[in-house]
C-alpha cells in the first residue's frame, strides 16, 4: 500500500498534514495524487477485472486463472497469467478445484470364479423349511473425517439394524 493510499485511508482519524509528516511526504505530494486521474495501467486493469469477471461467471464460477488466462488468449487479449491470477485475487474470484476421486472399495478379479450360492436366493423362512437355520447379514462403511467406519448390520426379527458399536 503506497503511502498516499494509507493517508486517504485513515483521513477519518488523523489530519493529513500529521499522516503526511509523520509518513515523510509532502502534503502538496498528496494533495496531487489525490487528484490525480488514475493511470493508464489502472484503467487497462479495471476493464481487464470486468472480462474476466464475465468469463469467471460464464464458466458458472469454476474457471481459475490459467483457464480465464487461456480464453483471454483465445480472444487475442494479450495479458500474463500471473496478472490474471492477482486481478482474480483482488476481484475475490477462485476457481473450483476438480471433484474428489471416488474411492475404489471393491476391486473384483474377473479371472476368479464366483463363490456358490448356498442361499439360492430363497431368504424368507418358508423357502429355507424352518425358522433359524438361516442368517444372513451385512456390512457397509462410511468415511468420516477420522477414516472409514465399517458398520456391520445384522437382521433382528426381520428389519435390520445398525451396530454402532463396531470398530473401524
Amino acid at each position: 500500500m503506497s503511502c498516499y493510499r494509507f493517508i486517504a485511508a485513515h483521513a477519518a482519524q488523523h489530519p493529513v498534514a500529521l499522516s503526511c509528516r509523520v509518513l515523510g511526504v509532502s502534503r502538496s505530494g498528496y494533495y496531487a495524487w489525490r487528484g490525480r486521474a488514475p493511470s493508464a495501467r489502472a484503467r487497462a486493469d479495471t476493464a481487464l477485472s470486468e472480462r474476466i469477471a464475465t468469463i469467471h461467471h460464464t464458466s458458472r464460477d469454476t474457471y481459475g486463472s490459467p483457464r480465464i488466462h487461456a480464453e483471454l488468449r483465445a480472444a487475442g487479449e494479450r495479458c500474463g497469467r500471473r496478472r490474471v491470477a492477482r486481478l482474480m485475487r483482488t476481484a475475490g474470484l477462485r476457481g473450483c478445484h476438480g471433484q474428489r476421486r471416488r474411492v475404489r472399495t471393491t476391486v473384483s478379479d474377473r479371472q476368479a470364479t464366483p463363490a456358490p450360492d448356498r442361499v439360492e436366493r430363497a431368504f424368507t423362512p418358508a423357502a429355507v423349511g424352518a425358522a433359524d437355520r438361516l442368517w444372513v447379514a451385512d456390512i457397509t462403511y462410511v468415511a468420516t473425517l477420522e477414516g472409514w467406519l465399517y458398520l456391520p448390520c445384522p437382521p433382528q426379527e426381520g428389519r435390520w439394524c445398525w451396530m454402532p458399536s463396531a470398530g473401524r
